[in-house]
């Protein structure tokens, strides 16, 4: 069992109340670590310390020492690769395979943002603008100050990079909370960037519950608030961070469609929704939950879905040969089985799965089959909520109209797919799906240049390339008199003038 400390201010210290919590093995059950479990005054600490560092010099830090610095992080990480995926697997029920991607993924984007951090267009749009008079005109971009990042448990590595990396790159200092079911990855990581030299104050990593977040998020020394998880809790972000008027990251919950055409490859069509419905044991925010398939091709799309199903290896996610792994948490694994039972309630017809494999192996777990559902209406509450499991809704469609209008036909807006081999029609569709990302033949792949984030109650804000850099920097505008050998007037005359005033 490993032993954490939080880390404030470049100090390794203990939840001021003395208080600690343990994570536990998705798979087995066994405690994995034991770390404080923060409170409002750790939370209030770090936001300090990471007020001191920005005021005190890392807001006004270089572009190139940023870069540095994010590179050197990429550097270790990227040494410390299977250290990081075996302990990504313990904590998270990762399968083995996720995790060492996972780790590859992280340094790809510390490597992409110190390279955003130099190649940023910090200075841009200089004119020079003849009324209402001769002046020098520019934009520039700054750092916004403290950013409180709070993150998620399905990707405990990959998203505390995707918060830190933007942040810091940008010239911000950060307090990030952990999710309380996977907190090592993220102590982990601090300790790589103390040891690659990032000044005190500028990366703080605790980790708690509620508490601990609204005293991050509704802090007054805090410039931004960046949040990634549930819908519910990301209203209560953005009520709490109104209170100072800060800026607000929100990358929420998804119900996302993938649309089956009719002239689909069902042989990588069927794959590449069980793709994006299975992976990661469905535990991803952008996962194909939905699959809205033509009426014409329905027969052999569940048939072959059935079969393919039936294939996938469920066990221990330390083993390189198993597909997919357990849920979080004890607590996720019932959520899950009470949407199967809403499912069947409700008319839904069980394609398979629809439990918990048998033997002492599953049992010790917190797993669940990989569940189709068919014959399902848009209307189900299985068809538009959030599960966050291993649980498919196949509904049918009679042309692309009504597939586009049951797409839409939900509060999310994350993510969807088309599958076709029409690559005209299907850039139709995709431009007609209200979502932040569409895949055309393709899921979950991300690219660290394009953004990601959603329409409508799926969040707010984008993350990723220069986007994420635009997130987290301030843009001010300059202006410099030229007429200097003017005959100074009350500015109201001036501007009235100019202007074209009478």
């Amino acid at each position: 069992m490993k032993e954490y400390l939080q880390f404030i201010n470049g100090e390794w210290v203990g939840a001021a109340d003395g208080g600690s919590r343990e994570s536990l093995n998705p798979f087995n059950g066994e405690v994995v670590a034991r770390y404080p479990w923060a409170g409002s005054a750790d939370a209030d600490a770090a936001i300090q310390a990471a007020r001191r560092a920005f005021d005190g010099g890392w807001g006004n830090s270089s572009p190139a020492e940023r870069a540095k610095l994010l590179n050197a992080v990429a550097a270790e990480l990227s040494k410390r690769k299977d250290d990081f995926a075996r302990l990504e697997t313990e904590d998270s029920g990762s399968i083995l395979r996720k995790s060492l991607n996972d780790v590859g993924q992280s340094v790809v984007f510390l490597r992409h943002f110190a390279r955003l951090a130099e190649e940023y267009p910090w200075e841009e749009h200089t004119r020079v603008i003849e009324k209402p008079v001769l002046s020098a005109n520019m934009t520039v971009r700054e750092p916004l100050g403290v950013c409180a990042q709070i993150i998620p448990w399905n990707y405990p590595l990959m998203m505390a990079v995707w918060k830190l990396a933007p942040a810091i790159a940008a010239g911000n200092t950060v307090a990030l909370k952990a999710a309380p079911d996977t907190p090592c990855s993220a102590f982990e990581l601090a300790k790589i960037f103390e040891s690659c030299g990032c000044p005190p104050g500028v990366v703080n990593v605790i980790c708690g519950g509620a508490e601990a977040g609204e005293a991050m998020v509704k802090h007054p020394l805090a410039d931004k608030a960046a949040f990634t998880g549930s819908t519910a809790v990301g209203r209560r972000v953005m009520e709490l961070a109104s209170g100072t008027i800060k800026r607000v990251t929100l990358e929420l919950g998804g119900k996302s469609a993938a649309i089956v055409l009719p002239d689909a490859d069902l042989r990588q069509t069927v794959d590449g929704v069980l793709f994006g419905a299975f992976y990661h044991a469905g535990q991803s925010c952008e996962s194909g939950t939905r699959a809205l398939v033509h009426e014409s091709v329905m027969e052999p799309f569940l048939a072959r879905l059935r079969k393919q199903v039936e294939s996938i290896r469920i066990g221990d996610p330390a083993s390189r040969d198993i597909d997919m792994g357990p849920l979080i948490s004890r607590r996720q694994q019932e959520r899950v089985l009470g949407y199967i039972e809403t499912g069947k309630a409700e008319g839904a017809k069980l394609l398979c799965g629809g439990g918990v494999p048998g033997g002492d192996l599953f049992a010790r777990g917190c797993f669940v089959s990989p569940t189709v559902f068919h014959g399902v209406k848009n209307s189900m509450t299985i068809a538009r909520e959030e599960i966050f499991g291993p649980v498919l809704c196949v509904i049918p469609f009679r042309d692309e109209q009504e597939a586009i209008a049951i797409a839409n036909d939900s509060s999310y807006g994350l993510a969807g797919t088309v599958w076709t081999r029409d690559n005209r029609k299907a850039l139709k569709i995709a431009r007609a799906i209200r979502a932040g990302m569409v895949w055309i033949n393709d899921h979950h792949l991300l690219h660290p240049d394009f953004p990601f984030g959603g329409y409508k109650q799926s969040g707010l804000g984008r993350e990723f390339g220069r986007w994420s850099m635009d997130a987290y920097t301030e843009v001010k505008h300059i202006h410099m008199s030229l007429d200097n050998g003017r005959e100074k007037k009350p500015w109201y005359d001036i501007l009235v003038r100019d202007s074209g005033g009478e």
